[in-house]
């Protein structure tokens, strides 16, 4: 008598699903890889997200004089 599985058994199934399953998320796994989403580059959280976050780095930096920064923010706060 054969049954279901062709003489493998419930074990012989239960290790074919696992295997298939394994395999099928290795690929996509794999493919995820190869071909990565635009949204996850993006996920930098250290990444200024702002022109005004950006201006307070540059002036916390030294790279702006206090004068500058102000009239910089200012201007950019017209937008």
């Amino acid at each position: 008598m054969m049954g279901f599985g062709f003489g493998m058994g419930l074990w012989g199934i239960l290790v074919m699903v696992l295997f298939w399953g394994g395999l099928i998320a290795l690929a996509v796994w794999l493919v995820g890889l190869m071909f990565p989403s635009s949204t996850r580059q993006n996920q930098n959280p250290n990444a200024p997200q702002s022109a005004h976050e950006i201006l307070k780095i540059r002036y916390a930096r030294g790279e702006i004089t206090e004068t500058e920064y102000k009239q910089m923010k200012e201007t950019l706060s017209q937008f």
